[in-house]
């Protein structure tokens, strides 16, 4: 099936009461198991790389985001409705690259950026993407962090100044902070339902929350009818995979053959342990946010036609 566009994936969401999951990738096994869990589950869903992470100053070398953008070709042999995305990004170069390399979803980042010049990158990258059909979300508000000694306070989303960013750039999705925290590695976060219903009555555009991990499962329903159409997981995917590959290299000691233990794909793999437990986390996710079974979004929807 060829990539649907974010848009169609949101507005389907919308109409029929559920959440579109976006589950991140970070190599072959995170990416399979996304795929294969929402092909199992015959839900649509949202597939894709963090692009600040691929360009993160702590990486030991450069990352071509052409390796990363290849695995686009597995996506259009899936049996369910999927969208490519490149993810919380806030360099122009590393978009263009992006659309340019077959990614039909872009989220600009805001984090290091004052208001006025995110919104003048949001409207760059909306001018340029909408011109290849490319979906465009950004956010309004910041999540606090979850993580060890960095831990700080967030900025919940202003529904006006969300709603007067969402008329200016023409954006496609607004991902929104309402209590919803970022990298939160133990615990749930608090959501405040009431910032999402104030956001919601000004805000027309499907809304977004970043920082799925910490979301408690019984508040999916709510915050669905409040207009949340996707919702973004990576932490705890990658405490599934860490776990499971503890759990199976324990076993190996040298001098026994690394083969059965890496990349001959049985029992003892590694990375099938870990693509395995991610798959199962994704499962349940899709579960929880309604989107198993869902396949309601037009299968002929092209993600890369060039008129809008």
């Amino acid at each position: 099936m060829p990539l649907v566009p974010m848009t169609h994936l949101l507005a389907a969401a919308r109409r029929d009461g559920y959440a579109v999951c976006y589950c991140e990738a970070w190599n072959l096994e995170s990416f399979q198991a996304v795929i294969e869990a929402a092909e199992e589950l015959r839900a649509p869903t949202i597939a894709g790389f963090n692009g600040g992470f691929l360009r993160h100053a702590g990486r030991s070398r450069p990352e071509s985001l052409a390796y990363y953008a290849g695995f686009s070709l597995a996506l259009c042999r899936t049996e369910v409705p999927v969208a490519f995305l490149l993810n919380e990004t806030d360099s122009l170069a590393q978009i263009q690259e992006g659309l340019d390399l077959g990614f039909n979803a872009v989220m600009v980042e805001s984090e290091h950026l004052r208001l006025d010049k995110y919104r003048q990158l949001v409207k760059q990258v909306v001018k340029i993407a909408h011109k290849q059909n490319v979906s465009v979300e950004a956010q309004i508000g910041r999540l606090p962090a979850g993580w060890g000694a960095t831990k700080c306070e967030g900025e919940i989303t202003d529904p006006v100044l969300a709603r007067k960013f969402v008329e200016a750039t023409g954006i496609d999705a607004l991902g929104i902070s309402i209590g919803n925290v970022h990298i939160l590695t133990q615990g749930k976060a608090r959501v405040d339902l009431e910032a999402l219903r104030r956001v919601s009555t000004e805000v027309r555009v499907p809304l977004v929350l970043h920082g799925g991990s910490g979301i408690p499962a019984e508040a999916a329903r709510e915050v669905i009818a409040l207009g949340v159409a996707k919702v973004n997981f990576g932490t705890l995917l990658k405490q599934a995979y860490l776990a499971a590959i503890r759990d199976k290299l324990a076993k190996y000691r040298e001098p026994m053959s690394p083969h059965p233990f890496l990349g001959m794909g049985g029992h003892e793999d590694i990375l099938v342990a870990g693509r395995e437990a991610v798959k199962l986390k994704v499962k349940e996710l899709l579960r929880t946010f309604g989107s198993a079974g869902k396949l309601g979004v037009s299968r002929g929807a092209r993600g890369r036609s060039k008129s809008k």
